[in-house]
Formats: C-alpha cells, sequence, structure tokens
C-alpha cells in the first residue's frame, strides 16, 4: 500500500503525473484502458441451465431416476414417465423460484454514485462515475457519494460520513495537511477520502488514488469472495433424512428381492415387486413439496417487505437463535435528534422550551443562525438542530433572512468551535456552539431567568455534572454561548473569549420506534439480539439498553478487547455480552463464527459496506433495500425492503411457521408409505400376489398425496411459534417423537388396508379384486389423513376451514380417485377391476376408521 497521507500534495499530484487542472482527455482515455472501469467485480451468476440442473443433485430424486431406469428395463413405461415427470416438473419450480428471486434483487439495484464532478483539461465538467481513472482531480460539495479513493489536495470544512465503511455515524473533517505516520488505520487518515463515503458538508478538492477493485471498497468486496456461505439447516436435515432413508429402502428392497427369488419367483417379477417397494417407500412429492412450501413462503415474505434470494434460507430464520445486529441504521434511524436541553439551570426534554423566553428563544435561534445545514442536507448534527427550532415553528428562511450572517469563523477540529456574527435587536451578536471542555474556560457571564449574571464556580460545576449526566445517557453534547460585539467587524479568533453562557443541548441517533417490540418479541422468542456497532461503547449501550438489548448484568465489549482475545476466550465470553462497540469487519466476522461455534444459527444485519463479510458468514445475512449499499446486499440471504427491523420478526414467524408445516408434510407422506410398505411385505411374507402395482403407488404418492402435503404446508401460523425456543439446528428432521407418530399412523392405516386386500381377495383369490380395494383404502385414507397432520390439534381446535386448501385438496383427489374407481377406460391403465356399491362403502368405511382413532386421540390428549 502506498501511503498518500503522509505524502505532500505535491508528491502526490507528481506520482500521478497530473496538475491541479486535472488530466487531459487522451491521458483519462489512456487510464481508463490501463486501470478499467471504476467499479467492482460482480460475483458470476449461476446460469439458468446450471441452476435447473444442480435441482437434480437431490439424493433422493437420483435414487428415484435409477427407479425409473429400472422400470423402464422392466417394460413398465408409465411408470417411468410419470416419474420422470415429477422430477422435471421439481426441478422446473426450483428453478422459476431462483429466478424470480434474482429479479427481485436486480430492480433494487440502483447506481451509487451515476455522476461526478472533476476537471478535464482545466475546465469543470460531469461524467459517469465508472470512468473516474487514478489521477483523476474531482471536485466535491455536500451531498455527493465519493466515487474512489483520494488524497483531499484542498478542504473547505469538509466533512464526510464514513458510517457505510467504518460504521461509526460521526462525521470526519478532511484536512490536506500531510500526516507524518508510516502506518495509521483508516478512520484516522484525515486527509484521504474513500469510495462509497458521502460528503455531508463542505467543499474539498480530491486527487483519485485508486479506483475499482483496489479501492478501500474493493478490497471489502475481495474479503467476500474469501468468505463462505454456510448450509442451511433444512439442507443438511433433509440432505441426512433422504440419504438415511434411500439407505433404509435400497437395503429393504435388496432383501426383498432376494427373498422372492427364494420363494422361487421369477427374476424380472421380483425386480419389479422390488421397484414397486422402492416407489411405495420414497416420497417422490417431498422435493416439491418443500420447494412449493418455501416458495409459498417467499411469497408471503414478499408481501411483508422481506425479499429471499435462496428458497432454503426463508426456513433457516425459523432456528435463528442469535441475531446480530448493526446498529446505525438499522436499530436507530440514522438521524440525530436532540433529546434534552440543559437551560436556566434545568435539563429539559427537547420538547419543554418555551420560546417566549429570552433564553429558550436564544437556544432556538442559535441553532439556525450558528449553523450551516438545511433541513434535508448537512451535518447530521447540525440538521438536528435546525429541526428542532422547526419544531418550534421557526423557519429556517426567514430566520436567516431576519438576522444575515455579518461574519464567521468557522468550526475545526483544534478550536472545536463555530461562531458566527448577526445584528439582533440593534446588537451585534456573536452566536458560539462547540464541545464543552474548550467553551467553558471562555465563560464569564451566564443567563438567569431574564438576567446576566456573572458565572460562579458553583454554576460552573453543574454545567458539568449536566454535560456528565448527558454524556453518560450516551447523548452528543454541545454547548451554546454568545457575546455582544462593540461593532461589525470580521472576526478573528481572539474574539472568542468572554462569553454568555446559554445552554447546553444533548442529542443522539435515536432508535426506531419499532425496534423496542421487535426485540422484546426476538427475546420472548428465545432469541438472543446482539449489537454490533462501530459507535462509541457509551452510546451503544444506551440505545442497546433503551430498545432492551442491553440488561443488567450483560457485558459491553470493543474492538479493542477483541483484538486480546483468542477465538477460544471470544467463545467463552459470546453469550454473556449484548453490546459490541468500535469493531471493524473483521471483528464482526468473528463474533458471527464464536456464536456458530456454540451451534447456534447466527443472523447478521446490517447496511453498510463494512457489514457485508459478516452478512455473507452468517447463517442467514439480512440486508436493507433503501440504504442498504449494494454490497451489502449482494452479500445477504435476505433484503429487508423497508428497512424495518419488526420485519425481522415477521420473518422468524414465517421461517418457524414453514418448518412445523414441512414437518407435518413429511409426517403425512412417510405414514402414507409406511402403510404402502407394510402392506407390500405383508404380502410377501403371506405369499400373496403383489398388492400394489407401481402405477397404484405412482398415482397415489403423486397425484392424490401432492396436493394435501402442499395444502398443509400452506397452514396459516396458530400465533404459538414464538413462544417455542429455536430448535437446535442438529435436531434430525425425522425426531423420535414423529417417527413414533409416522410409524402407528403408518400400521394403523396398513391395517385397515390389508383387511380391504382380504375383502376383495376373497375366497376366489382373486388378486386384481383385492388390489382395487386395496388401492382404494389406502388412497382414501391418505386423504383423510391429510386433515390429521395440519397440526398437533384436533381439526375442531384448528378451525376446519381456516385451511380452505386442505378441503380443496380433499376434494380434488376424491374426484380423481373417483375417476379411477368408476371410468372403465382408466381400469387398464390403473390395472385395476370393476368395483361394486358394496366395494365403496367398504373402501369409504375402511379409509375413514384411522382418522376418527387418531381425532378422538387428538381431542382426549390436548383438552384445556
Amino acid at each position: 500500500m502506498k501511503n498518500y497521507f503522509s505524502k505532500t500534495k505535491e508528491e502526490v499530484l507528481s506520482m500521478f503525473s497530473v496538475s491541479e487542472k486535472g488530466l487531459t482527455e487522451s491521458e483519462a482515455a489512456e487510464r481508463l484502458k490501463k486501470y478499467g472501469k471504476n467499479q467492482l467485480n460482480e460475483e458470476e451468476k449461476e446460469s439458468t441451465l446450471s441452476v435447473f440442473i444442480s435441482q437434480f443433485k437431490d439424493f433422493l430424486v437420483i435414487i428415484l431416476i435409477i427407479a425409473s431406469i429400472i422400470s423402464l428395463i422392466s417394460g413398465n413405461v408409465e411408470s417411468t414417465i410419470v416419474i420422470l415427470v415429477v422430477i422435471v416438473i421439481n426441478a422446473i419450480l426450483g428453478t422459476v423460484q431462483h429466478v424470480k428471486a434474482e429479479q427481485s434483487i436486480n430492480s433494487l439495484k440502483s447506481l451509487s454514485s451515476p455522476k461526478t464532478k472533476l476537471l478535464r483539461n482545466g475546465e469543470k465538467i460531469e461524467i459517469s462515475s465508472e470512468l473516474v481513472v487514478p489521477g483523476d482531480v474531482i471536485l466535491l460539495e455536500a451531498g455527493d457519494l465519493i466515487p474512489a479513493d483520494g488524497r483531499v489536495i484542498d478542504s473547505f470544512s469538509l466533512l464526510v460520513n464514513e458510517s457505510s465503511l467504518t460504521g461509526e455515524s460521526e462525521n470526519v473533517e478532511k484536512i490536506s495537511e500531510v500526516i507524518p505516520k508510516e502506518e495509521i488505520p483508516l478512520g484516522d487518515q484525515k486527509n484521504m477520502v474513500f469510495s462509497g463515503s458521502l460528503v455531508s458538508y463542505g467543499r474539498g478538492v480530491v486527487v483519485v488514488t485508486d479506483t475499482g477493485m483496489n479501492t478501500e471498497l474493493g478490497k471489502i468486496a475481495k474479503l467476500l469472495e474469501s468468505t463462505k456461505q454456510k448450509t442451511t439447516p433444512l439442507q443438511v436435515s433433509l440432505d441426512n433424512f433422504g440419504k438415511k432413508l434411500s439407505m433404509g429402502i435400497i437395503i429393504l428392497c435388496i432383501i426383498i428381492f432376494i427373498i422372492n427369488l427364494f420363494h422361487g419367483v421369477k427374476i424380472l417379477d421380483s425386480l419389479m415387486f422390488a421397484v414397486a417397494l422402492a416407489v411405495a417407500a420414497i416420497p417422490e412429492a417431498l422435493s416439491s413439496i418443500v420447494t412449493i412450501v418455501l416458495a409459498i413462503g417467499t411469497q408471503k415474505l414478499s408481501k411483508e417487505n422481506a425479499i429471499v434470494k435462496k428458497l432454503k434460507s426463508v426456513e433457516s430464520l425459523g432456528c435463528v437463535g442469535v441475531i446480530c445486529s448493526d446498529k446505525t441504521g438499522t436499530l436507530t434511524q440514522n438521524k440525530m435528534t436532540v433529546k434534552k436541553v440543559y437551560v436556566d439551570g434545568k435539563v429539559l426534554e427537547a420538547s419543554g422550551l418555551d420560546k417566549n423566553k429570552i433564553v429558550d428563544n436564544f437556544i432556538l435561534k442559535e441553532s439556525i443562525l450558528c449553523n450551516d445545514a438545511t433541513k434535508e442536507v448537512g451535518d447530521p448534527t447540525e440538521i438536528a438542530l435546525v429541526n428542532l427550532a422547526d419544531n418550534y415553528g421557526m423557519d429556517l428562511k426567514e430566520v436567516k433572512n431576519s438576522y444575515p450572517r455579518l461574519s464567521e469563523i468557522p468550526f475545526d477540529s483544534d478550536r472545536k468551535l463555530m461562531s458566527t456574527v448577526h445584528e439582533i435587536d440593534n446588537q451585534i451578536i456573536m452566536f458560539t456552539k462547540g464541545a464543552v471542555d474548550s467553551l467553558i474556560p471562555r465563560l464569564k457571564y451566564i443567563v438567569k431567568g431574564n438576567e446576566v449574571k456573572e458565572i460562579t464556580q458553583k454554576d460552573m460545576e453543574e454545567i458539568e455534572n449536566a454535560n456528565t449526566h448527558f454524556a453518560e445517557t450516551g447523548l452528543r453534547v454541545l454547548t451554546y454561548a454568545y457575546r455582544v460585539l462593540d461593532s461589525k467587524k470580521e472576526l478573528s479568533l481572539a474574539d472568542e473569549k468572554d462569553y454568555t453562557f446559554i445552554g447546553l443541548v444533548g442529542m443522539i441517533d435515536p432508535p426506531r420506534e419499532e425496534s423496542k417490540d421487535a426485540v422484546a418479541k426476538c427475546i420472548m422468542a428465545g432469541i438472543k439480539p446482539v449489537m454490533i456497532t462501530g459507535d462509541h461503547k457509551v452510546t451503544a449501550r444506551t440505545i442497546a439498553k433503551e430498545i432492551g438489548i442491553y440488561r443488567d448484568g450483560d457485558k459491553v465489549l470493543e474492538g479493542v478487547d477483541l483484538e486480546k482475545m483468542s477465538d477460544e476466550e471470544l467463545k467463552k465470553h459470546v453469550e454473556e455480552t449484548s453490546v459490541y462497540a468500535r469493531v471493524s469487519p473483521e471483528h464482526k466476522i468473528r463474533i458471527v463464527s464464536a456464536w456458530q461455534s456454540l451451534g447456534k444459527i447466527c443472523a447478521m444485519t446490517g447496511d453498510g459496506v463494512n457489514d457485508a463479510p459478516a452478512l455473507k458468514r452468517a447463517d442467514i445475512g439480512i440486508a436493507m433495500g433503501i440504504t442498504g449499499t449494494e454490497v451489502s446486499k449482494d452479500a445477504a440471504s435476505m433484503i429487508l425492503t423497508d428497512d424495518n427491523f419488526s420485519t425481522i420478526v415477521k420473518a422468524v414467524t414465517t421461517g418457524r411457521n414453514i418448518y412445523a408445516n414441512i414437518k407435518n408434510s413429511i409426517r403425512f407422506l412417510l405414514s402414507g408409505n409406511t402403510a404402502a410398505i407394510i402392506a407390500v411385505i405383508y404380502s410377501s411374507f403371506a405369499g400373496l400376489p403383489v398388492i400394489f402395482a407401481p402405477v397404484h403407488l405412482l398415482f397415489i404418492n403423486l397425484l392424490t398425496d401432492s396436493l394435501p402435503a402442499i395444502a398443509i404446508g400452506m397452514e396459516p401460523s396458530h400465533g404459538e411459534v414464538l413462544k417455542d425456543k429455536p430448535r437446535d439446528p442438529k435436531e434430525p428432521i425425522l425426531t423420535n417423537t414423529l417417527a413414533t407418530s409416522i410409524m402407528v399412523e403408518g400400521i394403523m392405516i396398513a391395517i385397515f388396508v390389508i383387511v380391504g386386500y382380504y375383502i376383495g381377495y376373497g375366497n376366489v383369490q382373486d388378486g386384481l379384486k383385492g388390489s382395487t380395494i386395496a388401492f382404494s383404502v389406502l388412497c382414501l385414507a391418505r386423504l383423510f389423513h391429510g386433515f390429521n397432520c395440519r397440526g398437533k390439534y384436533s381439526v375442531f381446535r384448528l378451525g376446519i376451514s381456516k385451511n380452505i386448501f386442505s378441503i380443496l385438496a380433499f376434494v380434488i383427489g376424491f374426484v380423481l380417485l373417483s375417476g379411477v374407481l368408476f371410468i372403465p377406460g382408466m381400469h387398464p391403465i390403473f390395472e385395476i377391476s370393476p368395483i361394486t356399491a358394496k366395494d365403496i362403502s367398504i373402501i369409504y368405511i375402511l379409509a375413514f376408521i384411522p382418522t376418527i382413532i387418531i381425532q378422538l386421540y387428538k381431542i382426549i390428549r390436548y383438552r384445556d
């Protein structure tokens, strides 16, 4: 790194072979070819085709493809076609959702700084920021977004907000003088400006030193490239579940295949039997249903102002145990606001002034007159003061026109004061505002009531006490004073003395109104909210305490503390620490990693460039859509389009509900499949004909099962999910409780399926008739079972009509089954025999009994 801050402006200009008049057009064109455009490299996007192909990598899908090949070899073309069609539909669904999410992100993108003012051929012109090259002399003024890194060669009270880069909300005063040091932190390079920062006040002339990926912003982008993204808990659970299920099915099929061969069954028939069992066991619709349920969840979230870039990230929200949030702009309004005023010996709320009192009126007038900001443009501190006066009906233009500025001494970091002169009521008055420690030694008088008195030691102590009180509550404090001058004249530093004290003004970047409620809901949900900020320790703790993040007994750590700690030491402190202050991007990644090493699913929210690496490292990164930088949006897995922290709580609720619904869908699919497996195995050991043809099981698994499973996935939240603690991410999706439910319900359905088979098989040993009734009982029983799997309570407590999709799914499934049974042309395709009215009544009764038993159990088990 070339330390441009330690070189004179002449040396820097010489290094880039440029004068203060700027480059010529030909020089700029050559440098553009050499250095490239002033833009960050974008991560190469996956093509739609590669996204589509990746959908086939699921282990269950691979097993299904193998089953379809065996089915084709066995001559069962229908089964092969149906399996492949469903697999392709699932892949299309996943691809469409991915593409739609990418389009949503692209629609949010906008050019950060489309135009830059600079000197070319000695003339001031405006060009696209991406055409800025090293050596360009750019002109900055209030409101400009800095397009590249550069060395300040002239500063006219230039103040720059670098919060997007450093996390610190306070402006940095820029200078043009040399800083004679070899290595200094970024925040102390006061003669340098950095890409992505905002000019909040003053003017400046800068020579560009680095563009594109060579800027400090570019270094963070490179850090992002080396930061790996985490696999979601649902991906891990489903992958493990799929592999275990598939291995179990393969082993079971091999055993059944060997048993059939041992019983003298032909090899091809034995193979077909094994395929029938594989088709019965594999929940073919599971991948599609998970994809659809997650897609529905993302659509719901988008309506609630959250865009999810990756489907499976939705569910990750459901098991988040920690939310690490940036303070500025995320939990706070990123807008300085006056909270307290010390005047006439009293501490008042900002709304407690009386503009009819002389001293109070002076505070309001000085807030406008000794100020260079407007209501919208300028230093955030000065904007806060303008807004204070505006709240009392004092119009900015009117006051400034009534009392024009006659002379001034601008603010500088050495004096920490700003002074302006105005004629008020035929008196020449100098208003001065600044730091308490700079102004107090210059005080001679104090306003008390309507009188001006000499200031006493006791008065000084009271002012100091008020200042200490303000500082301890995280307020940034300014002192107001004035002096009556003898005549109009140009001010000099020697005039800044013998002041009359008016008061103290305390301000802070206040929390968002909804933050406190959102934090309370997080805590209720068992989620630990953590504040990570580049701001000062006292300010951070004050805000954190106000919104409920910091509680008595919690620790507050600073970046310097983290530097001294090893990763193991940090791990020991992380659970007790709720606030981190003065931290860097590397610290944020360490904090996130420490929580992850404790087995917690960690979310990170933020809007600045400095948040991006941690957003990518977190299990789920949440960026702000309005104030967020493009780098943070690209790194995040979810974007809040309203920048509202409370939207996260809605997202957590949706995520938890989605996971519960997916588990209920799995319960529905596997309990039905278990019934089919038990019936197939029973028929094998009992020496009966194959109880189901593969096409029966495909019809059930892919058609009549899919709709109820999707309907279960759309079950609305019943308002209790936030009362549960976050689930353990290591917990398998198939818990002991769920496995027990699946097995018991599967056995129950299987019993009535086998009874139906025997009734149809009868004395004449009609295998086709027995298979038809068994197939019908299994299909209808599973349709009824969809109502059992909506939740843990009975349908009466859940509300029969609360999920209209369940009723719709049952009706469609019932119509499809009736079509297969009653349309003669369907019989050869689905390998079934004609049935009588008596058979129909038997099917309905046997299919409904398991649901009656399960619902009675739920009513008794969950009585209030």
